[in-house]
């Protein structure tokens, strides 16, 4: 399959899985929606800025996890009892449901489904060598690093978690990230997607066993 029907494949499948996605779940995002209005001051989403396609900044959709102004109270890495974190955050960050809005950035051509997680501009400014091939192609929901690290939190810990995912997460997370953009194929993003809905099928029954 040639580069750029490949390409091609990828953007559709994003466009009608993203639209699909939107209009079966708009009641389940109405319902998290109240809740967090309910249980915790401040806006329904999350829209911190990230790096895109290039480099281009963009905001990202998520459910708000965290109390509001979070990121004046602190880093940009969440570890175990981050008091920030809000009760009804605790269980959309476990399931992962606060991150099903980035259907919204998939939608409007900004991520992808499948695709380097983007990270904030802090992290993409350093990026040297390999790692500027990672800002060469669209972010997305799941990646390698993403199954990887389905349970960040867990491997940050509770103290000095910035210092652990600069030192010890992100050069990993970048590895992954790199090794995707260099053996990316829209036959194999459709393996990491079922990857990723496996892996959280069962972190799901392990959680509830």
């Amino acid at each position: 399959m040639s580069h750029r029907l490949d390409l091609f494949l990828k953007r559709v499948f994003d466009v009608l899985v993203s639209m699909l996605g939107l209009v079966v779940l708009a009641p389940v995002f109405l319902i998290i929606a109240i809740i967090i209005k309910v249980t915790s001051p401040g806006p329904v989403f999350y829209r911190g800025v990230r790096s895109g396609l290039h480099g281009m900044k963009f905001r990202v959709f998520k459910f708000r996890t965290m109390v509001r102004d979070a990121e004046l109270r602190g880093g940009p890495s969440t570890g175990l009892d981050d008091p920030r974190v809000t009760s009804f955050g605790r269980l959309l960050r476990k399931t992962k449901i606060d991150e099903l809005p980035n259907l919204i950035n998939v939608l409007i051509g900004q991520m992808s489904l499948v695709g380097p997680r983007p990270e904030v501009p802090k992290y993409t400014s350093l990026y040297e060598g390999d790692e500027k091939l990672i800002l060469t192609v669209r972010p997305g929901i799941t990646d390698l690093s993403s199954i990887r690290y389905i349970d960040l939190a867990s491997h940050l810990g509770s103290e000095d978690v910035d210092d652990n995912f600069e030192k010890y997460i992100l050069p990993e997370k970048n590895r992954l990230r790199v090794e995707y953009v260099m053996t990316r194929s829209f036959s194999r993003d459709l393996a990491i997607l079922f990857r990723t809905l496996m892996q959280l099928l069962v972190r799901d029954k392990k959680n509830h066993g």
